[in-house]
């Protein structure tokens, strides 16, 4: 019957969470949040919907086709969040336009992508985040990568993998080689694929300096550790990319101390989506789930777009995705369900409602339930069981005797109420 009931579905791309899946996300974004306030960050709240121009494509954010527009009534297009570094770039901007000090921010909210949900990617996500302002140094950069390793540590995940990728390398060597966009725009897909043979037909037209066409032939190959990374030094003299690559060797140096090493892989060929993206660049990724669960980087450029010239780095753990991992590999989320019903007949109120009180009081969780006449004692002890809830405590006639029912070995105890006093 539900079935057939459009009424209760949802749309393509959102999820209703319930029971138990809601209580272990909610616990997950608490730990991460944890995570957070103990590194220091400050929590940010930003509107769920904002001018279309704080995330329009000279923002370097989502493309125009992946937004929620819609126009209030003074006809300003507006859009769902899509992405939440503009808008804590804005904030910034905004609130703390004379601080000159470093600031540390995070968050836990939602964003909405109108985009496909191939593969189950939701439209409407949990993110929890952080953002670095003011900061333009690798000890920001490590800092970064190693709140990603803690939080996913914290959530409850033993396998994972943190890939760090530089955007000033390729980029120094694209300003090096003066393509047209529409080139630049198709290997920027061919290197991230790590489509070896389109970058070489792509490239074989192409009137560019041998050693640079090499560079760029090599790009897709340029992952995994460090040493690896280092190799790329030696396939180009450009200033600003062998800068890329020491930025890099600096932050592996810090995490290497703070004993994160293992946790971190390299790859030059990674880019992003984010146009903002103008230094080190990252995502980790693990079992389970055929997306990346973090996304992050450095962007120096974008608060000058709001007026505040500072450079910043951030990340975001998409949260839908970490759970859908703990799921997958079986790690368990502890929380501590409600586990008693108190089922009273009205002659036993207030017997009832003291008890529920007595062990709330004692940071026990009940639920506190009056019978219908009508609605035979079993069918509240089925009730119980197929909602995993052990006890119901049955209150009846003056309350003063509580009948202890065990759903699951179906014990039944007698007890005076007094025995809870």
């Amino acid at each position: 019957m539900a079935g057939n009931n459009r009424l209760i579905h949802t749309p393509e791309g959102v999820k209703d969470s319930y029971n138990g899946e809601c209580r272990k996300k909610l616990a997950v974004q608490d730990k991460i949040l944890d995570t957070f306030y103990l590194y220091g960050y400050e929590h940010i709240q930003t509107p769920s919907f904002e001018y279309f121009d704080i995330f329009s494509k000279d923002r370097g954010s989502v493309p125009d086709r992946e937004m929620f527009k819609f126009f209030d009534r003074d006809n300003n297009t507006l859009v769902l969040r899509p992405d939440m570094t503009p808008a804590v770039a804005r904030c910034v901007a905004k609130y703390f336009m004379d601080d000159h000090m470093p600031l540390r921010l995070c968050y836990l909210e939602r964003t909405f992508k109108n985009n496909s949900s191939y593969q189950g990617r939701l439209k409407e996500r949990a993110e929890t985040g952080a953002e670095l302002i003011g900061d333009d140094s690798e000890d920001a950069d490590a800092e970064m990568i190693a709140m990603v390793i803690d939080s996913l540590r914290q959530a409850g995940l033993k396998e994972f993998q943190v890939e760090l990728g530089q955007v000033a390398f390729y980029r120094s060597l694209l300003k090096e080689a003066g393509l047209e966009e529409e080139v630049e725009q198709e290997l920027n897909q061919y290197i991230e694929n790590k489509n070896y043979f389109a970058v070489e037909g792509l490239l074989k037209n192409q009137s560019m300096d041998e050693g640079l066409k090499t560079a760029f032939l090599k790009l897709p190959e340029l992952f995994g550790s460090l040493e690896q990374m280092q190799e790329a030094k030696k396939l180009t003299a450009n200033p600003g990319a062998l800068a890329a690559i020491e930025r890099l060797e600096k932050v592996h140096s810090i995490l290497e101390s703070r004993g994160l090493e293992a946790y971190v892989s390299y790859d030059l060929g990674m880019l992003s989506r984010y146009q903002y993206y103008t230094g080190i660049i990252f995502k980790a990724y693990t079992y389970g789930t055929g997306d990346y669960i973090v996304t992050g980087g450095r962007y120096d450029k974008l608060l000058v777009q709001f007026g505040k010239d500072t450079p910043a780095v951030g990340f975001v753990i998409v949260v839908d995705q970490l759970m859908a991992a703990l799921s997958r590999q079986q790690i368990d989320v502890p929380v501590t369900l409600v586990n008693t019903v108190i089922l009273y007949e009205t002659s036993a109120r207030s017997r009832a409602l003291w008890l529920g009180s007595y062990f709330r009081d004692k940071g026990l969780a009940v639920q506190s339930m009056k019978k219908k006449e009508q609605v035979p004692l079993e069918d509240y002890k089925a009730m119980a069981a197929q909602r995993g809830m052990r006890n119901v405590l049955y209150l009846k006639g003056d309350g003063t005797t509580v009948t202890a029912m065990d759903t699951v070995n179906g014990n039944i105890d007698q007890i005076p109420i007094t025995a809870y006093e």
